[in-house]
């Protein structure tokens, strides 16, 4: 039986459409993808993603531990920031892509006395990952999996920090991207409270961590307060659309154990020189050499859409597979990422074969959308 989030009563009082993913019952649409796709782009969504799982990590061996499991380098991190890695298998297979946090302020009331650290994971892969941690912990580090204690829910869109800034005791609005700060929003007391620059949208945004208990009230703060300001609560389905165009990979599709960091696009969160680390070996031995794939950009004619699984072919050769597809609501066409044979990756164009259609596909360069700077 699925899980639900602490949110799962208001998704489904506002009538939205469940659905099963990585074990929960989440909510696909509310109004409609296109719609809340749009809203976020334009304004601000509101969303429920406290499907994902936050692994706490303490004591003396904490920074060794998680530089032992993460490609990047967390030595670099100050109090309260964070960064995007992955997880690697000594084959140099991604276990999982995960944000760190170096001593996330506000867990437990306040700062842990010793170092401490957040990994944030995907919730497909929670057992898989904490698992596999614990196997390759160093010594005097505890490991806690905290993700039933916590709601987590990303409000998204170049309207979201002033909606949220207003309910919140410190100044988000001054916070870098992948900064975080322990506040309490709208008045609500909570052994834990962090507001973090972060998001999955490619827009401007916070991400707030919560008491599992304490979100409910304050899915309906955030609600309340962005009502005036075109605020809409958001769905998985918009939640895909708005990722993919930002070039934002997913795991389980975009990569797995299968597939590692440099032929993924991630290449540039693997930290070599820091030293040893899981992987560390094989991920030298793919820079030297050089990926056996490439992820590239596809962008489709018209409104056909290319989706994961479909074959790439480079005139008549196959050439690699679509990783993520689907329609871009901001740009009008058809998107897609692909992973395939390095040599092709230069290519100016390549077909996507669609259901025994050949579909001829534009390759660009990642990401397909990027926000306008103020």
């Amino acid at each position: 039986m699925a899980r639900r989030t602490p949110l799962w009563d208001r998704h489904v009082a506002r009538g939205a459409r469940m659905v099963e993913f990585g074990g929960y019952e989440m909510p696909l649409q509310y109004s409609g993808i296109r719609d809340e796709h749009l809203a976020v782009r334009g304004r601000a969504g509101v969303f429920d993603i406290s499907h994902m799982g936050e692994v706490l990590l303490t004591g003396a061996g904490a920074e060794a531990s998680v530089q032992r499991l993460v490609a990047n380098d967390v030595a670099r991190l100050s109090p309260g920031s964070a960064l995007y890695g992955v997880m690697c298998t000594e084959a140099g297979g991604i276990v999982d892509d995960v944000i760190v946090y170096r001593r996330l302020q506000g867990e437990g009331g306040s700062p842990p006395p010793e170092d401490g650290f957040l990994v944030v994971v995907n919730a497909a892969t929670r057992e898989k990952d904490v698992a596999w941690m614990r196997a390759h912990l160093l010594a005097d580090t505890e490991l806690t999996d905290i993700s039933d204690r916590i709601a987590l829910i990303a409000v998204q869109g170049p309207g979201a920090v002033d909606i949220v800034a207003p309910l919140c005791e410190a100044e988000v609005r001054d916070l870098r991207p992948f900064r975080s700060t322990g506040a309490r929003v709208a008045g609500i007391d909570a052994s834990t409270s962090v507001v973090s620059r972060t998001g999955y949208t490619g827009e401007d945004g916070v991400e707030i961590y919560i008491d599992a208990d304490r979100g409910g009230e304050l899915w309906d703060a955030l609600l309340d307060a962005g009502r005036d300001r075109g605020l809409v609560p958001a769905g998985l389905g918009a939640r895909d659309t708005l990722r993919l165009e930002a070039g934002l990979r997913l795991y389980g599709q975009d990569m797995d154990e299968s597939v590692d960091p440099y032929s993924a696009g991630l290449g540039w969160t693997v930290k070599l020189a820091k030293g040893d680390f899981c992987g560390s070996d094989a991920l030298r031995r793919i820079a030297e050499q050089g990926p056996p794939r490439t992820t590239v950009g596809l962008s489709l004619e018209g409104r056909s859409i290319a989706r994961h699984g479909h074959p790439v072919r480079d005139g008549d050769r196959e050439a690699g597979e679509v990783t993520s597809g689907g329609y871009s609501f901001t740009l009008g066409h058809g998107i897609a990422t692909a992973l395939v044979d390095p040599g092709v990756a230069g290519s100016d164009h390549l077909d996507v074969d669609i259901r025994g259609t050949m579909t001829a596909a534009a390759v660009v360069p990642l990401p397909f959308y990027k926000r306008p700077r103020s």
